[in-house]
């Protein structure tokens, strides 16, 4: 089988990227280890940053975001139990949207349904070859019958447990890690949310976070320690947790109901460099991790599928491969930024075993001077609602 771009992974980077080519006139196919319905299952992130939204529209995947996603014009911070509010738009300029990763992914398979796009589910043994060479090819076993796949390009859009990034030899790879000492703890809900903004709460018993996909799901979040099992939290324990770490207006408000979905995930930092080996290039989790604190994972997935989609337009369309070449330094550098903001949102909000009193002092200096300081709301609103491409 011959096309023009290989796609490893059918998440929402590789569907993304494949949708726009497609729109371009540009051949893709997309190579995906699991079943749709495993990739569907997967409950992720829920804010949208606004070039992210945009760019989907520009995809034809948008109507049904546009229809049923809610635009935030900020969010609501709290410090032991003081609440304040940073107001977006009045910062920034900008909003963002609050529209569950699951729904998107949905949308972008019934985009791909729509124009006939070729996707190869619940395959073995992908292998990536002759990636510096003129001629790569993808190899793969479906249904036991090995496919070849030949193409101009590799996208490499298959998580940090793929097969795209370690294709790049160490010799040529970089890693930088940042493991942070606990995790966050998350329940998804069929209740009303307690705010209609999210709320980012520091805590002297631990972080919190109550966000939301819609007027009924509620998603809410306790830091736990890294040795914490979901078997170890109940429901009722988790919602008492969750209500002593939310501001008194927010916990007054709290309707509790059955979890419909409960998971850990430890938080971590994780770039890989170079994001481009020859005819391969990384994109999304393949080259980057992000902690959840600043929402910023499918956005840099989103922003490197930009960045990529322009390459490679610029050379199937106008024959240069200017984009293409700079596409690894244009895309970390967004990324870099995005880790600065993920890191300092993180270490500002989350209680650090290891921290002194002056350390959790110097947290609550940090919020007061975001609370009262127009300047510092600017920073942190240009940041969340996103960087330019």
């Amino acid at each position: 089988m011959r096309t023009q771009v290989a796609i490893i992974g059918g998440g929402p980077a590789g569907l993304l990227l494949s949708q726009l080519l497609n729109k371009a006139g540009i051949a893709t196919v997309v190579i995906e280890l699991r079943s749709r319905d495993y990739v569907l299952s997967r409950i992720r992130a829920g804010v949208i940053e606004w070039g992210a939204v945009e760019l989907i529209r520009a995809a034809g995947a948008g109507e049904r975001m546009d229809r049923e996603g809610i635009p935030h014009d900020g969010c609501r911070i709290s410090d032991n139990g003081r609440l304040f509010r940073i107001d977006f738009v009045e910062s920034a300029g900008k909003r963002v949207m609050v529209y569950g990763q699951t729904e998107i992914t949905k949308d972008l398979y019934d985009a791909q349904d729509a124009i006939g796009a070729t996707i190869f589910h619940e395959v073995d043994g992908v292998t990536l070859n002759d990636v510096v060479s003129p001629t790569p090819s993808v190899t793969f076993l479906k249904d036991g019958v090995r496919q070849t796949v030949e193409a101009d390009f590799i996208a490499g859009c298959d998580g940090f447990h793929g097969v795209s990034r370690p294709t790049i030899p160490l010799s040529v790879r970089r890693e930088y890690e940042k493991i942070y000492p606990f995790g966050w703890l998350g329940i998804l809900t069929r209740t009303p949310p307690v705010s209609d903004e999210l709320i980012y709460a520091r805590h002297e018993r631990g972080f919190a976070l109550a966000s939301m996909r819609n007027a009924n799901l509620s998603r809410y979040y306790v830091q736990v320690p890294l040795t914490d099992r979901v078997e170890d939290w109940s429901d009722e324990a988790f919602f008492e947790e969750f209500r002593a770490r939310m501001p008194a207006e927010a916990a007054r408000r709290l309707v509790t109901g059955p979890s419909i979905e409960k998971s850990i995930a430890p938080l971590r930092s994780f770039v890989s460099e170079p994001m481009r080996w020859g005819h391969l290039y990384l994109a999304g989790d393949a080259a980057h991790i992000v902690p959840p604190t600043g929402a910023k994972g499918l956005n840099l997935a989103a922003s490197d599928v930009h960045y990529l989609y322009e390459g490679l337009s610029e050379w199937y369309h106008g024959g240069s491969n200017a984009g293409l070449e700079a596409y690894s330094q244009r895309a970390l550098a967004r990324v870099w930024q995005s880790m600065r903001f993920s890191w300092a949102f993180t270490m500002m909000m989350h209680r650090f075993p290891d921290h002194s009193d002056y350390e959790r002092q110097m947290q609550s200096a940090d919020l007061a001077f975001l609370e009262t300081s127009a300047s510092a709301r600017r920073v942190m609103a240009e940041n969340y609602t996103g960087l330019p491409y």
